[in-house]
C-alpha cells in the first residue's frame, strides 16, 4: 500500500546498518575474514536503548502481517523486533569477520516471558552465542534480550544466520555427489497429518510493504531484476514476514485472538517463498507449525510452538 511508504522515515537506523553491511562486502572482497584461530564465544555483549516505537508504524505493521492491533492493547508485538534490533544485531555479526553479504536467515526462536510495554524505551542486549563452522558453511547464532524499565527481559530471541563458505579444503572443484543429491531430496515438506488453520495470499507488493515497515530493503524482496539475477524466479518474501504471519495466524486461530497465550515459537526457514503465492498455515497435534503449499507439499517454514 502506498501509505506504507510514509513509514520509511522511521527506518533510518536500519538503513544505516544496511549501508554498513554493504561496506563490509567490500572488505570481504579484499580478503578479510574470520580470525584464523576461530572466534571466542560467547562474544561480548552489546547494549543499546531505543525510543518507544511509533504507534502508527506498529499498527500498520500488524495489519500488513494479518494481525489485529486491538489484540495487543498497550503491548508491542514481540515479532516486530527486527525493525529496531537489526542495527545492534548487525554490529554483533560484523565483529565476527564472516562474509555476511552471503548470509541467509536460517531461523529464529522467540520467547515471550511478559508483554513488552509499547510506551517505554526498549533496552536491548545482544551477543554472539555460538559459531558452527565446518569449512563449507558457518551458522552464527545470536542471542537477543529485549525489555523495558517496568518489564526487564520480557522477550528473548535466538537468531541463526547461515553463511555458505564454499567446499571444504581439499574438495574444491568436485561436483556434488550422492550426499548433495540426498540433501536436495530431503528438503522440508509439510507433514500429511496436519490441520490448516489459515491461508495467505501474498503479492509482490506485500514484500515492499514489509520493507517500508521494517527497513529491510534487501532488493531480492522487491526488485524483480535483482531477485532473478540472484537465482530466484521472482522476488521472495522476507523470512521474518512469513514468521510474523505464522505467529498472527496462531494468535487468531489457536489462541482465540490473545497473543499472551503464545509462550514461545522456534522456526527454520527452509526454502524461499517466491511471489506471488498462496500458502497455508498448518499445525499438528504435538505443537508443530508449518507454512507450505499443502499437506505433503513443500514447506517454507517449519517449527514448533509452546503455550503460555
Amino acid at each position: 500500500m502506498l501509505e506504507n511508504l510514509t513509514h520509511v522515515r522511521h527506518q533510518g537506523p536500519v538503513l544505516a546498518a544496511l549501508g554498513r553491511a554493504a561496506l563490509s562486502t567490500i572488505k570481504e572482497k579484499l580478503g578479510q575474514g574470520p580470525p584464523a584461530g576461530g572466534i571466542a564465544v560467547p562474544g561480548p555483549e552489546l547494549r543499546e536503548t531505543v525510543p518507544p516505537r511509533d504507534e502508527a508504524l506498529v499498527k500498520a505493521y500488524l495489519r500488513s502481517v494479518k494481525g489485529d492491533p486491538r489484540a495487543y492493547g498497550g503491548a508491542l508485538p514481540a515479532h516486530f523486533f527486527p525493525q529496531y534490533a537489526f542495527p545492534l544485531l548487525s554490529k554483533v555479526l560484523a565483529a565476527s569477520g564472516y562474509p555476511l553479504a552471503r548470509g541467509m536467515n536460517g531461523g529464529c526462536r522467540l520467547t515471550m516471558d511478559a508483554p513488552l510495554p509499547a510506551n517505554e524505551p526498549l533496552n536491548l542486549a545482544a551477543h554472539l552465542a555460538a559459531v558452527d563452522d565446518d569449512g563449507a558453511r558457518a551458522i552464527l547464532t545470536q542471542a537477543l534480550t529485549i525489555g523495558t524499565a517496568s518489564a526487564p527481559a520480557a522477550v528473548t530471541a535466538e537468531l541463526r544466520v547461515f553463511i555458505p563458505l564454499g567446499p571444504p579444503p581439499g574438495e574444491k572443484g568436485k561436483k556434488g555427489g550422492s550426499k548433495d543429491k540426498k540433501k536436495k531430496k530431503d528438503k522440508a515438506r509439510v507433514p500429511d497429518d496436519v490441520r490448516e488453520i489459515a491461508f495467505f495470499k501474498v503479492k509482490p507488493q506485500d514484500a515492499l510493504d514489509f520493507a517500508c515497515l521494517t527497513g529491510d530493503f534487501n532488493p531480492i524482496h522487491w526488485v524483480p531484476l535483482i531477485a532473478r539475477a540472484s537465482g530466484f524466479k521472482n522476488t521472495i518474501l522476507h523470512g521474518f514476514a512469513t514468521f510474523a504471519r505464522a505467529i498472527e495466524g496462531l494468535n487468531a486461530s489457536v489462541f482465540a485472538g490473545d497473543p499472551t497465550r503464545l509462550r514461545s515459537i522456534d522456526v527454520r526457514f527452509t526454502r524461499p517463498l517466491v511471489l506471488p503465492a498462496r500458502v497455508g498455515l498448518y499445525v499438528d497435534g504435538s505443537g508443530g507449525v508449518f507454512v507450505g503449499d499443502a499437506p505433503g507439499g513443500p514447506a517454507y517454514l517449519t517449527g514448533s510452538f509452546e503455550r503460555a
